[in-house]
C-alpha cells in the first residue's frame, strides 16, 4: 500500500487499499494502525481535507475496526 507523508496534527502518513477497504493511519509516535471497512469517499475526504487530523477524529477513529499494525 502506497503511503502519502502528511503533516497534519499527529498524523505522518496515510495510505488508502480501495479493493480492501482498509485505510492505514501512521502516528507521529510511529504506530501503525488499520482501519477496515473505509468507504472510498472517506478516504478521499481525508487525503484532501485541510483539516485532516480533525477530519480523522471526527469520522474515522472512532468510526471503523482499528487493529494496531507497529
Amino acid at each position: 500500500m502506497d503511503m502519502k507523508q502528511v503533516n497534519a496534527g499527529k498524523l505522518r502518513a496515510i495510505g488508502y487499499d480501495a479493493n480492501g477497504r482498509i485505510l492505514r493511519v501512521e502516528f507521529d509516535d510511529r504506530k501503525l494502525v488499520e482501519y477496515a471497512g473505509v468507504p472510498q469517499e472517506t478516504w478521499r475526504r481525508l487525503s484532501t481535507s485541510g483539516s485532516m487530523w480533525s477530519y480523522f477524529r471526527d469520522n474515522v477513529e472512532d468510526e471503523y475496526a482499528a487493529r494496531r499494525v507497529k
